[in-house]
Order: structure tokens, then C-alpha cells, then sequence
């Protein structure tokens, strides 16, 4: 598991890992522990990602002549 404690909506280190919040995303060698300095940030993250990132995956096809 990959482990970042910089809160990535502040940018801030989060130095107590015991008293913050976190969230753990994706799966296998790529599943990923992510801290933040509070809920509000932590809140803030989650409300920023997409519903479904599958509808922002470019798709080129047709684009080629």
C-alpha cells in the first residue's frame, strides 16, 4: 500500500496520522492510504473527484484520417 500524508486539497504535511482523517483508493500494489488535515478537506477531496471517471476518459476514435 502506498501511503501519502500530504493533504492533497492544502498541500500541507499531515503530521499526527492516529487524529486525521483518510481515505484508501484503488486496489493491489496501487491501493493508496491518503491523509488530510481534517474532515473539511477530506470532504472537499471527495466532492472534487468525478462520479464516473470513465466518462472523462478521452476516447479518439473516429479522430484518425
Amino acid at each position: 500500500m502506498i501511503v501519502t500524508t500530504i493533504d492533497p486539497v492544502t498541500g500541507n504535511r499531515v503530521q499526527d496520522l492516529e487524529h486525521h482523517p483518510f481515505i484508501i483508493e484503488g486496489g493491489g500494489v496501487a491501493q493508496t492510504k491518503i491523509y488530510f488535515e481534517s474532515e473539511a478537506t477530506r470532504q472537499a477531496y471527495l466532492a472534487a473527484r468525478p462520479d464516473d471517471p470513465s466518462r472523462y476518459i478521452h476516447n479518439d476514435k473516429g479522430l484518425h484520417s
